[in-house]
């Protein structure tokens, strides 16, 4: 119930003191000048109380959103994989920098998007415009904040990062190797001064695997995690290749067969022994542990010698998943193999699998009305 004080200085001023007590909450109060303000403080703060929302308001006038984005960082930050928190870490200094001051009871879609369209406007370092992929990555970084002081610290309400819409992103790019494309590429990767890369082609054509994630493979489990990002160890006994970290976070299981099997195969008859990494960087004096071999400079040579155009390392995943779509793998085969979560990113195939959809339409065709 509330209570309202009536109260007169020694100068005659008038004031009323409002106190809002409700069983199992602390005593609320505050001043104002005019009856009328008092009345609805008291009115407003007692629904506020009994639907849960006045104590996370007030909180969210305690914290700024530096001091949002700094208990992340040591709560939460040293839980994800190195390649995020680099990521994050940049993301966050932005926020801190446009908006770091605002409490978070003052942080509204509206200053949200302000910032939002000043990322789409700005130019890059490198003079390009940046991506709308890129500006989404920023508001997922604060968003993953934002939902943590809601669900979990009770400092906010709701996010009003909720309320605001992301940048569209343009349709996921397609970009694949012809047959001829690929046969280049290959005799440049073998004609390469640097004798990993064939290999390293070979398994990303094959497996679809990200870079990260055969740079990262083992001769056998290491002893901890290493430090980079996605790693994962090969199986020459059963013939595969188990990744424990990957982009999603999911271990995955990547079959090792054919072409793929034999260039691992002949890559352990000279395995170096200094290291349990199948590509690692040149050894320096001193050096240990070593890194996951830099492919950038030899395959921008390869491209070039073998005159392939408009064509990036991660395009050779997208072109794993071609060949599977264009020999009938579906769409649910190809998210498995290549590690997505759900069919959104793998639709992008969709038109390369026309020809084995109308093949599955025929022979349901053919079952039911085949006696007719």
């Amino acid at each position: 119930m509330a209570s309202i004080e009536k109260r007169e200085t020694q100068e005659g001023k008038t004031s009323y003191r409002v106190k809002v007590r409700l069983k199992g909450y602390p005593t609320q109060s505050e001043t104002f000048e005019r009856l009328t303000d008092a009345r609805k403080w008291a009115s407003a703060t007692e629904s506020a109380i009994r639907e849960g929302r006045h104590f996370k308001t007030a909180e969210a006038k305690k914290h700024t959103v530096n001091e949002l984005i700094d208990r992340y960082i040591r709560d939460v930050l040293p839980t994800q994989q190195p390649k995020e928190q680099l990521k994050k870490a940049t993301n966050f200094a932005r926020w801190k920098e446009e908006l770091g001051h605002a409490l978070l009871a003052d942080l509204t879609p509206a200053a949200i998007v302000a910032v939002r369209d000043k990322l789409l406007s700005e130019k890059t370092v490198r003079g390009g415009q940046r991506q709308p992929a890129t500006v989404t990555s920023y508001m997922n970084a604060l968003s993953a904040a934002l939902s943590l002081a809601v669900n979990e610290w009770g400092w906010l309400d709701d996010s009003p990062m909720r309320k605001v819409k992301k940048p569209s992103a343009p349709r996921g790019r397609v970009r694949y190797l012809s047959d001829d494309e690929l046969a280049r590429l290959l005799k440049a990767c073998k004609e390469s001064s640097n004798t990993m890369l064939y290999c390293v082609v070979v398994l990303a054509v094959s497996t679809g695997m990200r870079a990260g994630e055969i740079y990262g493979l083992h001769w056998k489990e290491p002893k901890d995690p290493p430090e980079y990002g996605a790693w994962g160890v090969v199986d020459m006994t059963a013939c595969r290749i188990v990744l424990h970290e990957t982009k999603n976070g999911e271990r995955r299981v990547v079959p090792l067969v054919g072409h793929a099997l034999e260039c691992v195969r002949e890559l352990a008859k000279v395995r170096r022994l200094d290291t349990d990494l199948l590509f690692p960087e040149k050894a320096r004096p001193g050096q240990k542990p070593l890194k996951p071999i830099d492919l950038r400079t030899p395959w921008e040579t390869v491209l070039k010698v073998a005159e392939i155009e408009d064509f990036h390392f991660h395009d050779l995943r997208h072109s794993a998943a071609s060949y599977l779509a264009m020999n009938g793998a579906t769409l649910a085969e190809i998210a498995e193999t290549l590690g997505h979560k759900t069919l959104q990113m793998v639709k992008r195939y969709a038109h390369l699998s026309d020809a084995h959809v109308s093949g599955v339409v025929e022979r349901m065709n053919q079952k039911i009305f085949g006696g007719v």
